[in-house]
């Protein structure tokens, strides 16, 4: 069965419904409708075509690090010798099958790669570097950068309607 596809504007209880999923997603269908201002029925059916259209990917449970032991974030610039497209796709490809790493962006200019990962400890660290960037014979250069206080994690999307405007004034 083929998913529907949605457009890529979203009308104003589109726009509200993901708005409070991004701030709580664990809310019942009948507390989001509420505050919404929509039908539970409505808002059902709305989250439904919402998820499977993929705008809305999955909903989990965000765990404080220093509660579970992976203490140490990593941010990682990563350079590849070769930077063919077969060669980058490898590389990324090697990202997602690990464990320790929680983003991976391919980013120009500059290095190849940014990765951010989270261990538990230096050790740990070290281990994972050997692993996946020392043992690779295509990565040129690793360059590390270790968060020493973490002053903001947002999972939130900006939403369209909550662009700010570039160029705009301010009181214009």
């Amino acid at each position: 069965m083929k998913t529907p596809s949605i457009e890529t504007s979203f009308d104003d209880l589109d726009l509200r419904i993901l708005d409070q999923m991004q701030a709580d997603s664990s809310i019942s269908n009948q507390e989001l409708a509420l505050r919404v201002h929509a039908s539970a029925p409505t808002c059902l059916r709305r989250v439904r075509r919402l998820m499977e259209a993929g705008v809305i990917e999955k909903q989990v449970a965000i765990l404080n690090p220093q509660k579970v032991a992976s203490s140490l974030t990593a941010i990682i610039e990563i350079t590849l010798d070769i930077q063919t497209a077969e060669y980058l796709d490898a590389f990324e490809a090697n990202m997602n099958q690990a464990p320790a790493v929680l983003q991976c962006y391919r980013v120009s200019p500059g290095p190849d790669f940014i990765v951010v990962a989270q261990v538990a400890d230096m050790p740990a660290y070290h281990a994972m570097a050997h692993q996946m960037f020392t043992s690779q014979a295509n990565v040129r250069n690793v360059r590390t950068f270790f968060s020493i206080h973490r002053s903001k994690f947002e999972t939130r999307t900006v939403l369209p309607a909550q662009r700010p405007v570039l160029g705009a004034s301010v009181g214009a």
